[in-house]
């Protein structure tokens, strides 16, 4: 009978196997992860007659605890749609204070506000609602028809410049194409639009150009934008005083907006969402409004 080498340090026989002057100890394999798979094998064993798990041609073994995953998932989404359908309603028929003071629903308003916004907003005004070229941003506090959430409500309902009746109208002439204004009229109140919002613009060589886009702007925008370029929100018309631009606030592309005109457009949304979701998405932008200003 062959006896293997035994080790003079652990005192252990060797099996036999040697890789590169490295030989291989008999080493029995620890009581404690023996008894860690003896216990996973009971485990597994156990749970194969408590749960599903065997296929009988067109059934399956059923287990002793009679789980079954489609039921629970059934269960779940009838449980969703009950809570679901409790605080649609209550949107639905609360008004904006009461919510706005519900920080529970609110919370909810968010969760589900934001999935909304992204599957019917986003393409215009990005996942985050800071828009983009020639699209507002909406998380800046800055509104052309006003940021409460009623007023948010009356906008994503009947759309801007839309074939709805109620359509809110909102359209800034071509002064230079149309030969409203000629095209030294158009670059001088121009500079005057730049210059309220680029205080270092006035300077000693172009304040006689400031001054007659002054005289332009009274007579021709100020019935919209208001003598003080502040702005008129009945009928759109942004502040021309404030940092809040949609197509860029640099004096070429004020030249273009003078001289090509503007007209955004916004679809209505009325036949596309229930009143619940408008409503939703309605104080999911006022949100975004006050928390980024």
């Amino acid at each position: 009978m062959e006896v293997n080498e035994r080790d003079p340090v652990t005192g252990r026989e060797t099996t036999g196997h040697e890789w590169n002057g490295i030989k291989e100890l008999d080493t029995p394999v620890p009581r404690g992860v023996l008894m860690f798979l003896m216990v996973t094998h009971v485990w597994a064993i156990a749970w194969w007659f408590l749960v599903p798990s065997w296929p009988l041609g067109t059934t399956y073994t059923r287990g002793l605890l009679a789980i079954d995953q489609r039921q629970t998932v059934e269960a779940r989404l009838v449980e969703a749609r009950r809570d679901r359908v409790n605080w649609m309603n209550r949107i639905e028929t609360e008004g904006y204070d009461v919510i706005l003071a519900d920080e529970a629903l609110m919370q909810t308003v968010r969760s589900t506000g934001r999935q909304l916004f992204g599957d019917n907003c986003a393409a215009c005004h990005g996942r985050d609602g800071k828009g983009g070229a020639n699209y507002p941003d909406l998380t800046d506090d800055d509104w052309l028809w006003g940021g409460g959430p009623e007023l948010i409500e009356q906008t994503m309902r009947v759309g801007i410049n839309t074939r709805h009746p109620e359509s809110r109208i909102g359209q800034m002439p071509a002064f230079g194409r149309d030969e409203m204004l000629d095209r030294e009229q158009v670059r001088t109140v121009a500079a005057y639009v730049y210059s309220l919002t680029h205080p270092d613009y006035s300077t000693h060589e172009n304040i006689k150009q400031i001054e007659a886009g002054r005289e332009v702007f009274v007579t021709t925008c100020a019935t919209c934008h208001e003598e003080n370029a502040k702005g008129k929100r009945d009928v759109g018309a942004p502040n021309l005083t404030d940092s809040y631009w949609i197509y860029g606030e640099d004096l070429d592309t004020i030249i273009a907006s003078v001289h090509g005109g503007r007209q955004g457009h916004m679809p209505t949304w009325d036949e596309r969402l229930t009143m619940a979701e408008i409503k939703t998405l309605a104080l999911y932008v006022h949100d975004l409004g006050t928390q980024q200003p």
